[in-house]
């Protein structure tokens, strides 16, 4: 994948990630992005070693993978926060 489709899926996946866990995070479109990059990095690296894919692209096994990532990132983002 090139850098532009791991931010044209860094998007996706962010907005997605937000939209099903909605609350008050700081940050905009630059701070869902990341989210969604680190995202799909830690979900591809997490469904690698569990046997359960990568991300390799745009195709539904990456998005759903990528989209894991994200919302397991934005959980311990919230845990952190409130300590």
């Amino acid at each position: 994948m090139t850098p532009i489709t791991w931010i044209a899926l860094g998007l996706l996946v962010g907005a997605i990630a937000k939209f099903i866990m909605p609350g008050k995070d700081p940050g905009g479109l630059i701070v869902t992005v990341a989210l969604g990059i680190v995202g799909a990095l830690l979900g591809g690296a997490i469904g690698t070693r569990l046997g359960w894919g990568s991300v390799t692209g745009f195709d539904l096994r990456s998005i759903l993978v990528a989209t894991s990532g994200a919302i397991l990132l934005l959980i311990v983002y919230r845990l952190l926060r409130r300590s």
